[in-house]
């Protein structure tokens, strides 16, 4: 066996009605006074109050932050970390979409040591610990809550990310009934981006290993069964639960197989255009997943099972051709935009898009196939 590492949030709490546990989960954990981080339309729709409302019937007193918007700049991030010190909070908690959670395990760090949030950029540069750390999920995609990396956008195009193992939270909720309220297009692209991290581990050329292949292949069975009915039937409380299983097992692979050129090339999407991540990944996953079949159909081949169970491919490239084939019927029956012209992106600006997707070494070394900046143009174009 080849040798690997793996590493996760230590403790999931999965399953409808999960949210009534948060406050002895946080007390489990010793919080007295934590500050919960989300967004205001999580507070406008009533789905943070069971959240706060378990945490005080627990004894724990509340600060709430919640001043996160999508991709999070930097002075969120601080403001939020300034709250954070100044309550004098023991404990964080993470709730809503990526963007919550990614603050939350900075605020998380940043409260608790000296250590400058410029000196974090990078793989491994945080110092020291961090405050008690949990985290509940209301969309079905990102798979924040299990994973040691937050993304955090740095300038008008630039986005910059912080990878450490401190970022891993201590424990993840999950409760499907959080997530019943999402729009049909955000539960669709959510989940396609969770299929993308399942995907990308199981093809990733650095640190794909047996673990991370079994959780891809599990999270891609359950979200191809259920995004339709999720999509389509939001208030299905099981397709719901898949979806949000899904994503979690998705993210724990990625986290320990990382992804590669579907994410380069949608980072320049959502830096200059600001195409939601889910989105961004959805456009371009079909040409990469073509692209890549040169060397890896044989890897997507295995995985055809996961998503189209009842077609009995002969050969790897048959399977490749039907695994690519049966992801182009999913994202069409959940109706999400099919080309780039279709968000009103200047065809005069892809070769910019390109030269910026290079800048995405971290993701595209683990791409099983090498990208040039003339393929990733060729990519953009044949989606044009």
């Amino acid at each position: 066996m080849t040798a690997f590492a793996f590493q996760s949030t230590p403790r999931i709490d999965c399953g409808a009605g999960s949210i009534e546990r948060l406050g002895e989960l946080a007390r489990s954990l010793g919080l007295r006074h934590a500050l919960l981080i989300t967004d205001a339309g999580l507070v406008a729709a009533g789905l943070v109050t069971p959240a706060e409302r378990a945490l005080e019937a627990a004894g724990v007193t509340v600060a709430r932050f919640a001043g996160v918007s999508a991709d999070p700049a930097e002075p969120v991030v601080l403001e939020a970390a300034t709250l954070a010190r100044e309550t004098g909070i023991d404990g964080v908690i993470g709730f809503g979409g990526g963007s919550s959670m990614d603050v939350a395990k900075l605020v998380a760090v940043l409260a608790h040591g000296e250590q400058p949030l410029a000196d974090m950029y990078g793989v491994d540069k945080v110092k020291g610990g961090r405050l008690p750390l949990i985290q509940v999920p209301t969309t079905a995609g990102t798979g924040s809550e299990v994973t040691a990396v937050a993304i955090v956008t740095t300038g008008a195009t630039t986005k910059l990310g912080v990878v450490s193992p401190q970022l891993f939270a201590d424990v993840a909720v999950l409760d499907p009934a959080l997530t019943v309220g999402l729009p049909p297009g955000v539960t669709a692209a959510t989940g396609i981006d969770a299929m993308v991290h399942a995907i990308e581990a199981y093809t990733s050329r650095h640190r794909k290993n047996p673990y991370s292949d079994m959780l891809a292949r599990q999270a891609l069975t359950l979200m191809s069964r259920s995004l339709r009915r999720a999509v389509h039937a939001g208030q299905d409380l099981a397709a719901r639960g898949d979806m949000l299983l899904g994503a979690m097992l998705a993210g724990q692979a990625f986290a320990n197989a990382p992804v590669a050129a579907v994410h380069a090339l949608a980072s320049p999407l959502g830096g200059h255009y600001h195409v939601p991540h889910g989105l961004s990944n959805a456009l371009v996953l079909l040409p990469v997943l073509r692209f890549n079949a040169a060397v890896a159909a044989s890897l997507y081949a295995e995985l055809l099972p996961c998503i189209d169970p009842e077609v009995q491919a002969t050969s790897a490239s048959a399977g490749c051709e039907a695994f690519v084939a049966a992801l182009d019927r999913l994202i069409a029956d959940v109706a999400l935009p099919r080309r780039l012209r279709d968000l009103d992106i200047p065809e005069d600006d892809l070769p910019m898009l390109a030269a910026d997707a290079m800048h995405q070494q971290r993701l595209l070394v683990n791409n099983p196939r090498e990208v040039s900046e003339a393929d990733a143009l060729a990519l953009y174009r044949s989606v044009y």
